[in-house]
């Protein structure tokens, strides 16, 4: 117990943090060291949308990131019921590299 406390994380969010960015696509590209994963706020009927958030990680923290989605869906849909998707819309652009889906 004593060797948790010694290790206990202190994460600060800022009030500006706190209050979050709205994104309704994530566009992910990858290189051999590295995830990027851009957050758009894409609104119908508008030509242009901007990169609101950007994350980038290893490739390890990538997959931790992916294992806790996975786990924390699982949780929300026992809680609240299945998650049902909508058809998926084409994205009409590339921003160079790898893309994956999201």
């Amino acid at each position: 117990m004593e060797n948790q406390e010694q290790q206990q994380l202190n994460i600060e969010l800022t009030e500006e943090m706190a209050d979050g960015q709205y994104a309704n696509l994530a566009i992910i590209t990858h290189s051999f060291a590295e995830f990027i994963i851009d957050f758009v706020n894409v609104m119908p009927n508008t030509p242009k949308s901007k990169v609101k958030s950007r994350v980038v990680m290893t490739p390890q923290h990538a997959k931790r990131l992916m294992l806790a989605l996975i786990d924390n869906v699982k949780q929300f849909e026992a809680a609240n019921g299945t998650i049902k998707e909508q058809a998926q819309q084409a994205v009409p652009f590339t921003l160079g590299g790898q893309t994956g889906q999201a």
